[in-house]
């Protein structure tokens, strides 16, 4: 760290501050005011320095002394982190106060914590970055990977024995450097990886709509764009309980506090299906709500991304989900009005959509500098003013995410959750999720897909037309089709949140309920082939297959299969 250097606030506007004095760095962090408020630099002129402040600058004053750290904002990374709640700079929230004081001395980890340390590497061995000391039980869902910081590499020159440390307590010196299990990160830096992997393993989200039609692969990106009471919030709060993942980072960026107080309530009563233990077992909770500074919005998509880094370069499969970018991109259009950037799109700034890029880019599946497996999955929600696809935002977010979970209003409206639109949705995923599927034994899963898709288009076309003409003036095939669609809405792409049974769902549970849809859909064209009437096939009971989602367990594709062949067997009876 370079000496400190006083400066000057010679202009406050706002959490926009002008500091004269000795020039800084770009993207320098600085503390602001007697309280040492912390700020950024994001404009240098001359020996002023524009800094966007991430707390509340009431009170503050020209005259106010300021301080250049010489360092960059970093996020401090360690055991600790794992079912915490912290703010957009990663400042530890709780512990009887509702809100940090003012400046720089909130801590992310638990001081006082004592952890159980186990090395994985002895005297002589040498080391790289990434290579892993030691682990530590963070959770009873994740083991936490001491790994050896980016930069240092050498002979271990010593390792602590097992037993108790601390998380600042050397554990090991390498290269004459004492190593502890933490460490400091810039956020806006991307942590480096020996290797991008193609994508193509699909993240498991539990939400039918999403694993069957629109899949994500692991280390990809999506955006989730819908208006207002469209159900945004809990799609992705039913992810974060029961996707795969290892580590969830959920930041609620600009979301209302209650909304944050939900989820970590439930997070912590709901149980890991794989563990048995709590869900914020695997859970860090980024939680800068609309009450707090908007600038430090900014700041915590960041701030997230870099956490899932850090356990990503432990080997895990890491998700996180940014709630919602709009709101973060609110605060980069406060900034640019107030330092007088020229505006674009709707005020915008013009560098909206690299901003964008670089947050999203950072989604992959890779081979960590250790050589280990890891993925981050980004997941952003999009809340469009007026539900207007086309904005700014939304459409910019479009052009660098691989899926679009797009909402729609008129499903939202009519209580069909979650309101995921097949027709305007769409995964860039499709074909490399298909090929691993078919090399897992499912070959027909990508013809599946088309077939539900095709006849759920067709329904929407001829929807329209019965609406004008009545559903008896159209040919048997085409009432068939209608019918079919119904199946596939209510018994296979609609679910419960509330529901037990239905709140997630087993990938083998999610390709019984279609394949059997699709069965019956196949039985009954046949027999109309064969002659027979349509009237006849309705009177067959189809309702069985629509409350099989909600009445066979997650994992029960066996009772769904079962009831799908008692109905066929019914069909049998026609011919």
């Amino acid at each position: 760290m370079t000496d400190p250097r006083q400066e000057t606030v010679v202009r406050v506007n706002g959490p926009v501050v002008e500091v004269k004095g000795a020039p800084a760095s770009m993207l320098e962090l600085m503390e602001v005011g007697e309280a040492g408020l912390p700020g950024e630099v994001i404009a240098l002129e001359g020996q002023t320095a524009t800094v966007q402040v991430y707390e509340h600058t009431g009170g503050l004053r020209p005259g106010d002394p300021a301080r250049s750290t010489g360092t960059p904002l970093c996020a401090t990374l360690g055991p600790g982190l794992i079912g915490g709640v912290f703010d957009g700079m990663l400042r530890r929230l709780g512990g009887g106060s509702d809100r940090i004081p003012a400046g720089m001395p909130a801590g992310t980890l638990l001081p006082d914590a004592r952890y159980a340390f186990a090395p994985r590497v002895r005297r002589g061995t040498v080391v790289h970055p990434g290579s892993v000391l030691g682990v530590v039980q963070e959770s009873e869902a994740v083991e936490f990977r001491a790994l050896v910081p980016v930069g240092i590499e050498g002979s271990v020159d010593w390792i602590a024995a097992p037993g108790e440390c601390g998380s600042a307590d050397p554990v090991a010196r390498v290269g004459g450097h004492d190593l502890t299990l933490v460490q400091q990160w810039p956020v806006r830096r991307p942590r480096p990886v020996a290797e991008r992997l193609p994508t193509a393993q699909p993240l498991v989200t539990g939400q039918r709509v999403i694993d069957l039609f629109f899949p994500i692969a692991e280390g990809s990106n999506v955006a989730v764009p819908g208006g207002f009471g469209t159900g945004k919030t809990v799609l992705l709060q039913q992810i974060a309980k029961w996707c795969d993942a290892d580590v969830i980072v959920y930041v609620g960026c600009g979301e209302r506090g209650n909304e944050m107080a939900d989820v970590l309530d439930e997070l912590s009563a709901l149980r890991d299906p794989r563990t048995g233990g709590a869900l914020l077992d695997r859970t860090v909770l980024i939680a800068n709500t609309s009450n707090m500074p908007v600038l430090a919005r900014e700041a915590s998509i960041y701030t997230g991304a870099t956490v899932a880094e850090f356990y990503r370069d432990m080997g895990y499969r890491t998700v996180v989900i940014a709630d919602s970018t709009s709101r973060w991109a609110e605060a980069l259009r406060e900034v640019a009005s107030r330092t007088g950037e020229l505006p674009a799109e709707e005020g915008y700034p013009a560098g909206l959509a690299s901003a964008l890029a670089a947050f999203y880019e950072r989604a992959a599946l890779v081979r960590t500098l250790g050589g280990a497996g890891g993925s981050m999955t980004i997941l952003g929600a999009v809340s469009p003013p007026g539900g207007d696809l086309t904005e700014p935002v939304t459409a910019n977010t479009a052009r660098f995410v691989r899926s679009t979970w797009t909402l729609d209003t008129d499903l939202a409206y009519a209580r069909h959750y979650p309101a995921v639109s097949w027709t305007e949705s769409a995964s860039r995923d499709v074909e490399a999720v298909g090929e691993w599927r078919a090399d897992r034994g499912d070959p027909a899963w990508l013809e599946r897909r088309e077939q539900a898709l095709r006849l759920l288009g067709d329904a929407a076309r001829l929807e329209s037309i019965a609406e004008l003409v009545g559903a008896g003036s159209l040919a048997e095939p085409e009432r068939l089709v209608l019918i079919t669609a119904r199946l596939l809405r209510e018994g296979v792409l609609q679910q419960s949140s509330m529901s037990s049974n239905d709140a997630r769902c087993e990938p083998a549970k999610q390709t019984a309920l279609l394949e059997s849809v699709l069965t019956i859909h196949d039985r009954c064209q046949r027999l109309l082939d064969a002659g027979v009437l349509l009237g006849a096939i309705e009177e067959v009971d189809f309702t069985p297959i629509t409350r099989a989602r909600d009445e066979t367990p997650p994992d029960g594709a066996d009772h769904v299969r079962r009831i799908a062949t008692a109905i066929v067997t019914e069909l049998e009876k026609l011919a």
